[in-house]
């Protein structure tokens, strides 16, 4: 049961190409948005499309398979932890972000 606890699979479509940022250590951190879809139908009975948002972060090999082959409009599946932390902007106000660490990454299609 311990696999299961804080387990997070998402399939969705990047909403820009990942950010690369290489950190002094040498290890590559990449960052990009993942959008995914859900529909429903209202009171009405009207279809209503849902689109979240999701903040992705990969490090080291996974990392480098989404530099490599992914890019903007693809769709993959991701698996990872879910993860919140803060800081202080530059104007000193702290702020708080939630991310979803990746450490598994599969392609998927095209746009």
């Amino acid at each position: 049961m311990n696999t299961l606890r804080n387990k997070v699979q998402l399939i969705g479509n990047l909403g820009n190409d990942p950010e690369i940022i290489t950190l002094e250590s040498g290890k590559k951190l990449v960052k990009f948005s993942l959008a995914t879809n859900d529909s429903y139908k209202n009171a009405k009975g009207e279809k209503v499309e849902d689109t979240q948002w999701h903040n992705i972060v990969a490090w080291n090999k996974t990392g480098e398979i989404i530099e490599n082959y992914v890019t903007k409009g693809n769709e993959i599946a991701i698996e990872g932890k879910l993860t919140s932390r803060s800081y202080e902007d530059t104007n000193g106000v702290k702020r708080y972000i939630t991310e979803v660490v990746c450490n598994e990454v599969l392609l998927l299609g095209n746009k």
